[in-house]
């Protein structure tokens, strides 16, 4: 298998981020947006690479340790599964954020941070957007509520 061509295949989802950090404002952005197939391409070459090894990489997945986790990813085939783990569950994550933020009227202008450390260091990115969501819900005097659950948030 080509992890090379695998690889660089899986970037079509920058197309996606482009599209939220371009043209959040867009309606066109929020339509596409909504579809959860936007991360079909990393989770396709995810299951690629996965399936012919499930025994081996269940094994190691299922009774964790650093040293056979390390080792699992320190190879090529490894970086790639994992970089599409990456790609897919970080752009999940960002459209979450995106759509999330649409529905709470948070200006895309104080999303975009979010958005960008959502792409670059996946996790940091979602706290900081948590962060952004509770001090809009503070300043409009949400109840806490509203900010642990979404629908009670919607207008």
């Amino acid at each position: 298998m080509n992890l090379e061509f695998l690889w660089n295949i899986m970037n079509v989802v920058m197309i996606f981020w482009l599209l939220m950090f371009v043209g959040g404002w867009w309606r066109g952005t929020e339509a596409i947006m909504r579809s959860p197939y936007v991360a079909i391409v990393p989770a396709v070459v995810y299951a690629v690479l996965v399936i012919p090894q499930m025994g081996s990489i269940f094994a190691e997945v299922s009774n964790p340790s650093l040293e056979n986790i390390a080792a699992l990813l320190a190879t090529p085939e490894g970086a790639t599964i994992a970089w599409a783990h990456f790609l897919a569950f970080d752009l999940l994550v960002g459209r979450w954020i995106y759509l999330d933020s649409r529905e709470r009227r948070i200006p895309w202008i104080v999303v975009a941070p979010a958005l960008f450390f959502t792409l670059m260091l996946g996790p940091v990115g979602f706290l900081i957007y948590m962060i952004e969501r509770a001090v809009f819900a503070f300043i409009r005097r949400e109840p806490v509520a509203a900010v642990l659950d979404p629908a009670l948030s919607r207008r």
